[in-house]
Parts: C-alpha cells; structure tokens; sequence
C-alpha cells in the first residue's frame, strides 16, 4: 500500500547544510560553552550540544584548537553589535536609542571578555593556528560600532554640541571604560545615558552660577 503524500513529504530528510552554515551553527554552540569551561571544552561536549555527531566537528574544522580560534574570532567580531544597532528604531527620543545601544554594546563587551578571558585562563594560546582565523581588526571593530552610533544621533544632530562621530566616539568610550568600584551598584543602562547626556550633577545652573560667582570675586 503507496503511503499518503502527506506521510511521504513528512520523512524526507531536511536540506543539508552547506559547510559555511554547518561551520557557524557548531561556532554559536561552542561559544557559550568556551565562555563556562574555556580551552577545557571538548568537542565531543559542542557535538552534544549542537545535536551532531562528534565527526561533523571535524569535516569543517582541522582541530579542536581551530574551533577555538573561529570562537574567538567570532566573539571579536563587531557584526552582531552592528545589527543591534542598526535594528534601534531612530523615531524614538534619543535617550532611548541611547539606553537600547547601550544595552546591545555591554552585551556585545561582556561576550568579548567571557571569551577571551576564558580562553586565556585556561591557558589557551591559539596553538598551531593562532593568528590564522581573522576577523575584524580592532580599529576596524571600532569605526564600525563607532559609525552605527553616529548614525543613531544623526536625527538630532542639529540639538549636539560637537559632530555625531566625536559624541558616537565619546559614548563608545564611557561604555568601554566605565570602571567597577567596590561596594557601589553599576551604573543602569538609563543611568548611564543619563549622565552621558546630562553631566554629573544634578542642577547644571547652581554649578554654572557658582563658577560664575567665583570668577567675578577673583576678578575683583
């Protein structure tokens, strides 16, 4: 008895992937792995979790350390962040675009550091392929995160004291280099854009008058 289409269509085997697809699939799996067990991850263990067998590894990859490299690379890489960012929706007032760029930038430096300080915990030196799996330069990671934050000011450039590249550089820079001082809660990400867009104190006319005062009693 011939089986119903239906039941026919429903047992064929998906598509296969092509190896540039099967290599980023096994490449997202490993990365989370890599960040809780560093250079210590097994393949066999990103096999499990990617639901292939440990031998798939291998035909898109010459060796576990070339995995590890691809991972780091693609944790380096500035593509994800430059999607967030290009996906904020720009009619929203700037505080918002703001605090939602912030957002995607500290995930985007969180997932760099787990990777990278994972791998260089656990002794990972790249191996025989360090150097050989390249993604974007650091400059050029940069520009690109820099140019996409530039390109979320554009609407109100007009309302900016300095041109939206020099602001979009000054921003990267707080996110980057905002450092952790013990016993204090971090900076939310509202917080944070608060006092990038509207200084550190909270009354801006005190201080200007009070600046104002003491350059006219020191002219006297």
């Amino acid at each position: 008895m011939t089986a119903p289409k239906e039941n026919q269509s429903a047992r064929r085997r998906a598509p296969g992937m092509s190896p540039e697809q099967r290599r980023a699939m096994i490449i997202q799996t490993a990365i989370p792995l890599i960040a809780e067990y560093g250079s210590a991850v097994t393949t066999a263990k990103v096999a499990r979790a990617a639901g292939i067998g440990e031998g798939t590894i291998f035909r898109v990859f010459a060796d576990k350390d070339e995995l590890l490299q691809a991972c780091l690379a693609e944790a380096l890489s500035p593509e994800h962040a430059v999607r967030e960012l290009g996906a904020i929706d720009v009619s929203q007032p700037l505080p918002d675009r703001l605090a939602e760029a912030a957002q995607a930038l500290q995930a985007h430096l969180a997932r760099m550091g787990a990777i990278a300080g994972s791998l260089h915990a656990s002794g990972h030196r790249g191996g025989k392929h360090a150097g050989t799996v390249r993604g974007a330069g650091r400059e050029e990671s940069t520009i690109r995160i820099r140019t996409a934050i530039a390109e979320l000011l554009e609407p109100d450039k007009a309302t900016l004291r300095r041109p939206p590249e020099q602001i979009a550089a000054l921003f990267f820079g707080l996110l980057f280099t905002q450092p952790h001082i013990e016993d204090e809660p971090e900076l939310t990400t509202q917080e944070l854009v608060d006092i990038f867009l509207h200084g550190a104190v909270t009354d801006g006319n005190a201080v200007t008058g009070a600046a104002s005062g003491a350059a006219s009693g020191g002219a006297k």
